[in-house]
């Protein structure tokens, strides 16, 4: 099997892992980290040959591009203060935790490389965060928190992994110059994200054609993060803050057809990267494998102390954050989203897996130092490194789904469902509202008036039925009843019409290009 082949097989098993996992009732990417360890253990497939400094410009920009999609800046400003005590403060405790620790245990590991160490386990993965999070039916607040913590604890733990690693090449360490560097990297990463999604939503006017404009929300991400590392900032900050830019500054309400090719090709990216760089995470077993040979019991010692440090110092920090969190939220009255009992803090706890970032970081540590001697305690950075990410993205992947259940964790339908009887009132209210100034402006039929006043009803009424009363919503009923049968006898003819355009495809002297045109037509008229 080369490298091409195996590649194939993760995708694949990055689509078929989908229906498992629901089947199963268990999460995606704990099911392709799994795939991967099976495959790292057969002799006939090979190891991976992946340069590390290339596995977080491929595989985080879109990863995090396509989270960003999901929420929003304002979800980002109202819960500001417990994403700050989860993705900053909480990734530092824990790099300085893990690196006593290690500095401690481990033979001859420096302390620059220790707190290199801590940094690169310190930070759950956003993407297993949110995968796992979105298919159990966790509140939503929980979900933004998790969503929040993971996006934005990448880019603390990336700025101190590459100090500390500086530090330990060098064999030197300026605090001051480590807090500038850290602040330098934060504001250029924002510069650049904003120009350019600035200059992408300047472009993305210019191409008005929906395939063209989701093309170029592909190739945004990439560059928002080539161009901030260039400059010497965060290239996962600088996504963020494009992502965060595009979703506010370059929605089109009346832009239906980008929406919706570009809702579907964001999920196919989406659900395609996640599977392959969850199996890469199992797949990387060959190189813990190598490194332990001989010293099985030593190194998985260490790797246990570590895990055990990692697990424990977020509950322990949790607890006390939650508790000021809510004091703080009650006495101010924000609107965040913060754990409302002590069974959601228990459910944020055991859901901070480690996976692509502390991978990548893992495998991108120096082989040498600037003495030209090797870098020191690397072999066993990598494989206490490994066994984090192993533990917590299986052990606690597997069982999360359990203690969602056990602790009876689950969404307030009751409350989405107000909001989505809101939104429905809302979204008929404004049809209404324009077609009063359609009715001043114009001199409308009274049949015709009447018709478009119940269609502005029925646009509320199909998102939320609840919002007519008893006889509006039967009569909605019927003319949905209707209205089905209208789009049942016409989608069969159109269905004729597309077979028998697509025949003509065989015919010769047919034009393939005119016959895909026609055919085009008639997909989107049965799309409407």
């Amino acid at each position: 099997m080369d490298q091409l082949a195996l590649l194939f097989m993760l995708l694949l098993g990055a689509l078929v892992s989908v229906p498992i996992g629901d089947r199963l009732g268990l999460p995606a990417p704990v099911l392709m980290t799994i795939l991967g360890i099976v495959l790292a253990l057969l002799d006939f497939v090979p190891n991976v040959n992946v340069p590390p400094d290339l596995i977080l410009p491929l595989l985080l920009p879109p990863l995090l591009y396509a989270a960003v999609r999901r929420t929003s800046w304002r979800q980002f400003a109202a819960n500001k203060r417990p994403i700050f005590l989860l993705a900053v403060a909480l990734v530092f405790v824990t790099m300085v935790s893990v690196a006593a620790v290690a500095h401690a245990i481990v033979p001859g590991l420096p302390v620059a490389a220790a707190l290199a160490l801590g940094a690169l386990v310190a930070p759950p993965d956003p993407v297993a965060a949110t995968a796992v999070a979105g298919q159990l039916g966790l509140p939503r607040r929980l979900v933004s928190i998790l969503e929040g913590e993971g996006l934005f604890n990448d880019v603390t733990a990336i700025v101190l992994y590459h100090v500390a690693i500086a530090a330990a090449v060098s064999g030197t360490f300026s605090p001051w110059k480590a807090g500038l560097d850290l602040v330098l990297s934060a504001v250029v990463a924002v510069a650049a994200g904003v120009a350019l999604g600035w200059g992408a939503n300047k472009v993305l006017d210019l191409l008005e054609d929906a395939t063209l404009q989701v093309g170029l929300t592909l190739l945004v991400p990439y560059a928002s993060y080539v161009l901030a590392e260039e400059l010497h900032g965060s290239g996962v900050l600088a996504v963020l803050t494009t992502a965060l830019f595009l979703a506010e500054y370059a929605t089109d309400p009346d832009d239906v057809m980008t929406r919706l090719a570009g809702h579907t090709f964001w999920n196919v990216v989406d659900t395609l990267v996640t599977g392959v760089a969850f199996g890469l995470i199992g797949l990387e077993l060959h190189n813990a494998i190598r490194t332990a040979s001989g010293r099985w019991g030593e190194l998985l010692g260490w790797a246990a102390a570590v895990v055990g440090v990692v697990v424990l110092v977020r509950l322990l920090w949790l607890l006390p954050a939650t508790w000021l969190t809510q004091r703080l939220h009650a006495q101010r009255d924000r609107d965040e989203d913060i754990p409302m009992s002590w069974r959601e803090t228990v459910v944020m706890w055991w859901s901070g897996m480690r996976g692509v970032a502390s991978v990548a970081l893992a495998l991108a540590i120096p082989l040498e130092t600037d003495d030209g001697g090797s870098f020191p305690g690397r072999d066993e950075m990598v494989f206490i490194a490994f066994g984090v990410i192993m533990a917590t993205l299986v052990l606690q992947g597997l069982t999360l789904p359990w203690l969602v259940r056990r602790l009876d964790v689950q969404a307030d339908t009751e409350r989405e469902k107000a909001f989505e009887k809101e939104l429905a009132v809302r979204a008929a209210k404004a049809a209404k509202r324009r077609l009063r100034e359609i009715e001043a402006a114009e001199d409308l039929p009274e049949e015709l008036s009447e018709q478009m006043l119940r269609r502005a009803f029925d646009i509320g009424v199909r998102i939320s039925p609840e919002i007519g009363d008893d006889e509006r919503r039967e009569a909605h009923q019927h003319r949905v009843g209707r209205l089905k049968r209208i789009r049942r006898i016409q989608g069969e003819m159109l269905s004729a019409a597309r077979h028998e355009v697509l025949a003509a495809r065989s015919e010769a002297g047919a034009d393939p290009e005119i016959v895909d045109r026609v055919l085009r037509h008639l997909d989107v008229r049965s799309m409407r």
